[in-house]
């Protein structure tokens, strides 16, 4: 029988197929959801769950819930900071844009990402038995990668190979939703996403789960999604996805070293990647070669600091964070106003000569406001000593609570732990480049965390209540 929990777990599974696509015009309506297609289901999916409320009253949090609990903690004090500078809140403007209605877009993004979506989730995973869970997720997942990577391999050979006739039998993704065909000439991929940072966003939040293939099975497959997350992350020529991605999968081999099982795994996965390099290097090795040398160029982020106005920027606006938090260490300016104030704050050697802050930083036509490329001196600057104490806190938790989940005894266990310590680990140093919390992945894996906590403490009381009722 169709139900409707039946039909919104659909929608959550659809929601996470389409969770790379963004690379489509959208609507200007929905702010910073605008496209991202996931958002259109998970939004739609919370509909039905508040018509599934309406019918019989059901609707679940996880109140009981430390994480839960911290989280809530912490969006309160953006609220409570904010009222504590309303004076200047009240009069803030610039790029067309006053305090207060930056403050509530600002304020309704987070709400939507942290508790609308968050809630979400639950309310469809709660009843579900998590190892099942685990696997239709993960095999979702793996099969919205499958088309990722088709779409990647062909753009590669189009951007890094030059093979233009290829751009022909690209030409048939513009029949799939979500999708407009659209690639740069600068030798990077973006797949099916809007640009490679975005991809790169993409790959790190998947790839834990795909490296968990090799944990979970006996099969030669079990290496093609981890070749698949690092073809991907080193063709994008993103430098946050290569250096996270890398972090990501020092983790994965120390484990793997350290479970005698898996050191054979290990050593067949290596000898592997050195036979595909291999073919690559035979087939073009002068393109990959002079690609391997760009790529690790690119790495010199304070050596290309003078030449790369990217990096200027990026540099620049932590910086300036940083100087807003040094006038304002204890709450901060408030949620969503540290633009009001950085924009005084910008260092010359960022400036000078970076037609990024002429043209988009400081011009009032461009209303969109400039990115703090760093979600820690943002939340520093906008939170105070206060607010980034609780979010640290916050991801502390989710880390060490996953590592104690790694190391069950039971093997189920062990590989959502897995999945979890190097999902938080990987996410985490990606807020180190990036000022948004529509990290998806970081609020799938919150959910996840506190639903196998919960069934691992209700194992413990109910096994306590039988030796008491043995006794």
């Amino acid at each position: 029988m169709i139900t409707l929990r039946k039909v919104n777990f659909l929608v959550f599974l659809t929601g996470w197929f389409f969770f790379p696509f963004n690379d489509f015009k959208g609507y200007s309506i929905l702010g910073e959801y605008k496209n991202e297609a996931c958002s259109f289901f998970f939004a739609f999916g919370f509909l039905i769950l508040f018509m599934q409320f309406l019918k019989n009253g059901n609707f679940k949090i996880p109140i009981n819930s430390k994480i839960f609990n911290v989280l809530l903690f912490f969006l309160l004090w953006c609220l409570c900071t904010t009222i504590l500078n309303i004076n200047t809140v009240w009069v803030s403007y610039f790029k067309q844009t006053g305090g207060i209605y930056r403050f509530i877009r600002q304020y309704i993004s987070i709400i939507i990402s942290c508790i609308i979506f968050f809630l979400y989730y639950w309310n469809v995973l709660e009843s579900k038995k998590i190892y099942k869970l685990l696997f239709i997720l993960r095999k979702t997942l793996f099969f919205s990668l499958i088309f990722v990577f088709g779409y990647g391999f062909l753009e590669t050979l189009i951007q890094v190979f030059h093979i233009t006739p290829i751009r022909y039998f690209l030409k048939l993704f513009d029949f799939f939703p979500f999708l407009d065909i659209n690639y740069s000439g600068d030798g990077r991929i973006s797949s099916v996403a809007y640009e490679s940072p975005s991809l790169g966003n993409y790959l790190i939040t998947i790839s834990a789960w795909m490296f968990s293939y090799v944990l979970t099975s006996k099969k030669t497959f079990r290496f093609l999604p981890s070749f698949m997350v690092l073809f991907l992350a080193y063709f994008s020529g993103s430098r946050t996805a290569l250096i996270v991605i890398s972090v990501q999968l020092f983790l994965f081999l120390m484990v793997l070293y350290k479970m005698k099982e898996y050191r054979k795994v290990l050593l067949n996965g290596l000898v592997s990647l050195l036979l595909i390099s291999t073919t690559f290097l035979v087939v073009n090795g002068n393109s990959i070669l002079k690609d391997v040398d760009k790529k690790v160029e690119s790495l010199y982020f304070f050596k290309n600091l003078k030449e790369n106005n990217s990096n200027k920027s990026r540099l620049g606006m932590q910086y300036a964070s940083l100087q807003v938090f040094i006038e304002h260490p204890i709450i901060g300016v408030g949620y969503g106003q540290e633009t009001y104030y950085k924009r005084f704050k910008y260092p010359h050697w960022a400036t000078v000569d970076n037609w990024e802050f002429k043209n988009i930083y400081n011009n009032h036509s461009i209303t969109s406001f400039p990115s703090a490329y760093n979600i820690y001196t943002r939340f520093l600057a906008e939170t105070g000593i206060i607010g980034i104490s609780i979010w640290f806190y916050l991801i502390y938790l989710c880390i060490t609570q996953s590592k104690k989940i790694f190391k069950s005894t039971l093997p189920n266990e062990r590989i959502i732990g897995f999945i979890l310590f190097i999902s938080f680990v990987g996410l985490s140093l990606n807020w180190l480049q990036t000022d948004f919390l529509r990290q998806h992945g970081f609020w799938l894996c919150l959910v996840i965390l506190i639903k196998i906590n919960h069934e691992r403490n209700s194992r413990v009381l109910f096994e306590k209540e039988s030796v008491k009722l043995v006794s």
